[in-house]
């Protein structure tokens, strides 16, 4: 859990705008939840790797002695909607579009890009069964990083139900699903062998172990497929090896024409070239029911953000079903890579202030704080100097605050009615009347002069 500084704080403001932005431009509407969330709102969503890492909250007042927890603060922004549209579904539309922006919190071991408070950025569709949901999530997705600055990442993408006849390929009993997909999840972290010595560790056969280090081959063997078209190549693969299957069943082959028709639809989307068909990826949480997505850049392990689809949530909390599918981009990670890769715009403001009053003396306040009004109606950002230090003071203030203008405020311009501006940058200054100030500022931030 950390302090953000200001400049820390832009760049979130920044990231954060267009996010809200893309959104928005796709007919979601803002939604937040509470920090705290009763204990069983949030415990057996997640898969017992989750609940372990859940912060509780212990039972307080004449309580308190018991050491129980009948709180918690929310691990994800997924539950909570759930929760949300349960409680709340009389007053919300049939398709119900949100996205949320919000920070959650995890008991994890901090990392490269991982911390145990962290920003989500949400969006999710309730109401349809469509692929046409899951397309425009991508797509969404594809257009929040492609305006943030970023051009090589991928959205990897497959399919829970399909997973499942693969398991079963290999020959691993239900009962055992869950936690073969906790250690699959690990794949990118810690290979195939890590993959299969895990697996051996949860109690899975040496045979199973062998089907899926086969699999893993066969599919390692086809180079990668980044694209729509080529993903759906891919699933060719996968159906040849699975479909000559006494296992592969009727749930497999709806999944694998859900993921088909997923991939067609994205093909007139933006999300196009960053499709990849991953018969790996599993996703930890237990909730997903269908399509599972996750988008991922080439020198950060793990994942920019993830999600899929989750019918039965919702039915958990309202003894009702309704359809759900939604993206959650990890705000912090996007950060660590584009702070690393120097991908904010210069022109981010990193500094409070467009142009600083600086007052000879105390006298001079009354009138300082009367032109920084005029200035701010005028739309420019001002810092009035509060003390009467020496003017040289002043100046090297503002300097190394990055303000670009000093607004000087002597007797001589108080009496006349002007005001003589500084640039620093350009070490150049003019006396202006106060009302031709503010647009003398303005093309100067414009020009850079």
């Amino acid at each position: 859990m950390r302090d953000f500084l200001p400049d820390d704080v832009r760049r979130r403001e920044h990231v954060i705008g267009i996010v809200k932005r893309v959104y928005e431009r796709y007919g979601f509407e803002p939604l937040e939840t509470p920090a705290v969330e009763n204990i069983d709102t949030l415990l057996g969503k997640y898969g017992d790797e989750g609940n372990k890492l859940i912060f509780k909250i212990l039972k307080r007042g004449e309580h308190e002695a018991s050491g129980q927890a009948d709180l918690a603060l929310r691990y994800d922004l997924t539950v909570p909607l759930a929760r949300v549209v349960a409680e709340h579904q009389a007053k919300l539309p049939r398709l119900f579009k949100r996205y949320q922006i919000q920070p959650v919190w995890r008991a994890d071991r901090p990392a490269r890009g991982r911390f145990r408070e962290f920003y989500q950025c949400d969006v999710d569709t309730l109401g349809s069964t469509s692929p046409v949901v899951e397309a425009e999530l991508c797509a969404a997705v594809a257009d929040v990083l492609s305006e943030l600055g970023f051009n090589d990442f991928v959205i990897r993408i497959n399919h829970r139900r399909q997973l499942t006849s693969l398991l079963r390929t290999f020959g691993i009993a239900d009962d055992l699903h869950e936690t073969a997909l906790t250690a699959i999840d690990k794949l990118d972290k810690v290979g195939a062998d890590g993959v299969a010595a895990e697996l051996r560790e949860r109690g899975i056969s040496a045979e199973c172990r062998q089907g899926f280090l086969a699999f893993h081959g066969l599919v390692t063997a086809v180079p990668p497929a980044v694209g729509a078209s080529a993903s759906l190549r891919m699933l060719d693969v996968a159906e040849g090896f699975l479909g000559s299957s006494t296992m592969a069943d009727s749930s497999y082959i709806t999944a694998h024409e859900n993921l088909k028709r997923i991939m067609e639809l994205t093909q007139n989307t933006s999300a196009a070239p960053r499709m990849s068909l991953d018969s790996f990826l599993a996703r930890g949480l237990s909730y997903y029911t269908g399509a599972i997505m996750e988008v991922n850049v080439a020198d950060l392990p793990g994942s920019l953000g993830g999600g899929g689809r989750y019918d039965d949530l919702v039915g958990m909390f309202s003894g009702q079903g309704i359809p759900a599918c939604g993206f959650s981009l990890g705000l912090e990670r996007i950060l660590v890579v584009m702070a690393e890769r120097g991908m904010f715009p210069a022109s981010l403001a990193m500094t409070p202030a467009d142009v600083m009053i600086a007052t000879f003396d105390a006298g001079g306040a009354p009138h300082a704080l009367a032109l920084a009004d005029r200035l701010r109606r005028a739309g420019l950002r001002v810092l009035v100097y509060p003390d009467a230090d020496r003017i040289g003071k002043q100046i090297k203030y503002a300097d190394s605050r990055g303000i670009p203008f000093v607004a000087l405020l002597g007797a001589d311009e108080i009496a006349a009615g002007t005001v003589t501006v500084k640039h620093l940058a350009a070490q150049t200054q003019q006396t202006l009347d106060q009302p031709a100030a503010a647009a003398a500022i303005r093309e100067g931030l414009k020009t850079g002069g």
